[in-house]
């Protein structure tokens, strides 16, 4: 079973300060499921939305709003595996909280901030609640298809063909840094829920959607001939001009889209858009088997946001080896190899610097090659290794429901209707774009100028 490993020792005849670290069998399921719990429990421990007179559903600062909808997205899985129920009524709560008063996922907590890959994360969380048939919110509450079906409504509303022939822009407000940039993963929820809304609904409106959006992306140059999935662009130069940094989410958003979608029509087009992004999936963001965020990983820089990617990456690659058996026979050895690694990280104890409240000794790294802590420790540390570990079960968990085969998430009474925020803004005016012109290239320049330092660095 898992051990939490007493370590002592002496040194300069001193006694040195014991520390637990995990054990884990691969062989053993009960052993990984309680190694995941163990990883849970330490991912837990740095939220704080269930504490009096905070906010349900919030991560504490520096986390973002959009890293805690995904988070719930990996404790929605953990119980789809595992069957642990230990942290369904919060997840449920902080669903419902998040919801917005007029239940698409925009709360009045949020919207000075908010952008369309942040709602989109807490939409691919409830659709993911949807396909799992995770326990549904009190009949008068928000419902987990309703919400996925509002944010997908609020993107067909912000689709602006008049810059770069189409896409989302990265922000939803002109005045928040980014909403001169259109971006792939902005998109690639967009892709993501239209392709998995038609799959659980049967409603080719949405399939129609999805094909749009993924075809707009190979026209504007974001997915290559290579089947690389490239950042984004700005609409100063039409989106001539791309931002080339890869990111493991991007490629998995996509990944994950293509195989729903060519799980719906057995189509050799999506056979082969799914292949090949698998392929380049894999030669980009695994060595030796094991997953890792190349673009900033081994130089130790990767941001609060980048240190949680390759968990979204896993999840995805998980659900695709379900939707596409063909797959599985490349995607399950790569999950089992990063989930022992991901383990073998989880041996970190509080030292100084490493902000971690779980067990001693068992905060997880971000660099799984080393196959032991590596000083970083947080959400995104915590997240991943819970996503890696759990994924290495591939045959626990069943594949994704839909409303045909026993999805028991329903729609609200405005479904078919087009909802729009009341927090969208007015249509944008030429003073917009040009102020917001102003603070995105700002913006951007700097995000680029500070990376490139701290790779010299």
């Amino acid at each position: 079973m898992v051990r939490l490993l007493r370590l002592a020792g002496l040194a300069a005849g001193a006694l040195l300060q014991t520390a637990a670290a995990l054990e884990v069998n691969f062989a053993d399921q009960t052993d990984v499921f309680e190694a995941a719990s163990t990883i849970a429990f330490g991912l837990m421990k740095y939220y704080t939305g269930n504490n009096t007179g905070d906010v349900p559903g919030n991560l504490p600062d520096p986390y973002f709003w959009w890293e805690a909808g995904a988070m719930f997205g990996h404790l929605i899985d953990y119980w789809h595996i595992t069957g642990d129920e230990t942290y369904n009524n919060l997840t449920i709560q902080a669903i419902v909280h998040q919801s917005g008063d007029l239940r698409d996922l925009m709360p009045k907590n949020q919207t000075s901030t908010e952008g369309n890959d942040d709602q989109g994360f807490w939409a691919m969380s409830v659709m993911q609640a949807a396909e799992n048939n995770f326990p549904n919110p009190p009949a008068d509450q928000p419902q987990y298809l309703a919400l996925a079906q509002a944010t997908f409504d609020l993107y067909v509303s912000r689709w602006e063909p008049q810059d770069c022939n189409g896409g989302l822009r990265w922000q939803i407000f002109a005045i928040n840094p980014g909403f001169n940039y259109k971006n792939a993963i902005s998109n690639g929820c967009f892709f993501n829920i239209a392709a998995r809304l038609a799959r659980y609904t049967g409603n080719q409106t949405y399939a129609e959607w999805a094909e749009k959006v993924y075809d707009w992306e190979t026209e504007v140059g974001f997915i290559t001939p290579q089947f690389t999935v490239e950042d984004g662009a700005h609409v100063e130069d039409q989106c001539a001009q791309k931002t080339e940094f890869l990111w493991s989410y991007n490629a998995g958003i996509h990944l994950h889209g293509a195989a729903v979608m060519y799980n719906i029509t057995g189509s050799e087009v999506w056979k082969a858009r799914l292949d090949g992004l698998l392929a380049t999936t894999v030669e980009v963001f695994f060595n030796n088997s094991i997953i890792f965020e190349q673009a900033c990983e081994p130089f130790q820089v990767c941001n609060i946001d980048q240190r949680s990617f390759k968990g979204y990456l896993l999840r995805w690659m998980a659900s695709t080896a379900h939707l596409a058996s063909h797959t599985a026979d490349i995607i399950r050895p790569l999950l089992q190899a990063s989930g022992e690694a991901a383990a073998l990280s989880c041996d970190g104890s509080g030292s100084p610097g490493v902000d971690f409240r779980g067990h001693p000794g068992t905060a997880c790294g971000q660099d799984w090659s080393k196959k032991t802590f590596d000083g970083f420790a947080g959400v995104g540390e915590q997240m991943n290794a819970l996503a890696a570990v759990i994924y290495t079960q591939g045959g626990a968990s069943a594949a994704p429901v839909t409303l045909d085969s026993g999805g028991t998430s329903r729609a609200d009474e405005s479904e078919g209707t087009t909802k729009k925020s009341k927090y969208d803004f007015a249509p944008i005016e030429t003073k917009d774009r040009v102020a917001a012109a102003f603070v995105t290239v700002a913006f951007c320049l700097g995000v680029v100028i500070g990376t490139v330092f701290m790779i010299l660095d």
